[in-house]
């Protein structure tokens, strides 16, 4: 018999509070996942006509995640304070003490420029240690500034043909897909390994003008095939959802790539670091991949804004290893 989610957290050693919170928001994802497939049956799609911090236009389905993801996070154990994609400034949820607390951040939905053409988008999570004061004090944005290596767990959600979550709380990477008749989370992909080396990359080949000249290089060496420098032929694919791209490089190995590039100089990358780049950096380094922003790992960098950007290279790690080669 399949192991259960409920199961397998209460076999882990991480505290308490942690694992609790690890179900809420699996129990979230669940209601997403039920909102997804609802769609336009329950006027779900659409915009809602409010732009969110980014300048991007919001999805109705954008607004209920994000709400159902709030939810969870003043519901659950331990949460100090929590950050979204979505919004402004942090949502503060208790007072830090000298008591063990959690800072929980979220992408709710994931590629939701997908939702209309039904193809498959996503939840990406991160859980920080909050800060122990002596004193209690009400939570700021500054104490979510911690470098990726800090998370204590990290995680996605694919809402596609099958609901899927993956994530790690610091050792090994783990899939548990939803039953749909039960409801239960069962484990299906136990300690995920992505393989080392990589016939197949991701990357927005619409962008190939914008980008530097060590993307433009390692591009077009894989697109030479068994003629050119790499001596293999390469597939490209992209979804255009995070969560959807990575999950296949999780599964069959390849890499992700969202580089800088000059398309605007004021973006010195796409992606959010906190939101998206650190905690899928966790996971796939937790899977046996590696993970950069071009110059060092991502799990490195120091936030010093909430909606910082960066750029993302990740996947398997002995492609990761040649495409730094490129300078």
């Amino acid at each position: 018999m399949a192991q259960t989610l409920a199961a397998f957290l209460k076999a882990q050693s991480a505290p308490e509070s942690l694992k609790g919170l690890i179900a809420g928001i699996a129990d979230g994802c669940v209601r997403i996942s039920h909102a997804v497939r609802q769609g336009a049956t329950a006027d779900m799609l659409g915009t809602a006509g409010d732009t969110n911090v980014q300048g991007e236009v919001q999805k109705t389905l954008d607004l209920a995640a994000d709400d159902i993801m709030i939810d969870v996070c003043r519901a659950a154990p331990g949460v100090v304070a929590a950050a979204s994609e979505e919004q402004d400034g942090i949502v503060p949820v208790a007072q830090a003490g000298p008591h063990e607390g959690w800072l929980v951040l979220f992408d709710p939905l994931d590629g939701s420029s997908n939702i209309e053409v039904n193809v498959s988008i996503g939840t990406i999570f991160s859980v920080l240690p909050a800060p122990m004061v002596e004193t209690p004090r009400d939570p700021v944005a500054e104490d979510f500034f911690q470098p990726g290596r800090d998370q204590v767990a990290a995680g996605y959600v694919v809402y596609g043909p099958q609901t899927l979550l993956v994530f790690t709380l610091g050792d090994g990477a783990f899939g548990f897909t939803l039953e749909p008749v039960s409801g239960e989370w069962v484990l299906t992909h136990d300690r995920i390994a992505v393989p080392a080396e990589t016939k197949e990359f991701a990357i927005n080949a619409s962008n190939q003008r914008h980008w530097h000249e060590p993307v433009q290089r390692y591009i077009a060496d894989c697109l030479a095939g068994t003629t050119g420098p790499r001596g293999k032929d390469f597939n490209m694919r992209w979804v255009a959802s995070m969560v959807a791209d990575v999950n296949r490089i999780m599964m069959r190995g390849g890499v992700f790539m969202y580089p800088a590039d000059r398309k605007d100089p004021s973006k010195p990358g796409r992606l959010r670091l906190m939101y998206e780049a650190a905690p899928m950096a966790m996971v796939m380094e937790q899977a046996g991949g590696a993970a950069s922003d071009g110059t060092k790992a991502l799990l490195d960098v120091v936030p010093d804004a909430l909606h910082q950007r960066v750029p993302v290279m990740l996947g398997s790690k002995a492609e990761i290893e040649t495409l730094l080669t490129y300078g």
